[in-house]
């Protein structure tokens, strides 16, 4: 691992402060986590712009839309 310096508002810190006292982490264990998560979900978000951007391109067919819509109400098969 390496250490990094970081700077922070005081009210961001202060809020960091009173939720990792409350969940009894240190500060780089919560922040490592967060940014984890972070980047986590900026990736799903380039994944969904580039299904957003195939499917411009290359948008569903109709008899797909009706084999989707025919299994949609398959018992167990949660959307």
């Amino acid at each position: 691992m390496k250490t990094v310096q970081m700077t922070f508002d005081e009210e961001l810190l202060d809020e960091l402060d009173m939720v990792t006292k409350k969940l009894k982490v240190n500060r780089s264990a919560f922040t490592r986590e967060a940014l984890r998560r972070e980047l986590k979900r900026q990736r799903e978000l380039v994944l969904e712009e580039v299904h957003r951007k195939g499917y411009e391109k290359y948008p569903a067919s109709n008899d797909e839309l009706l084999v989707a819509e025919e299994h949609r109400d398959i018992p167990g098969d949660e959307w």
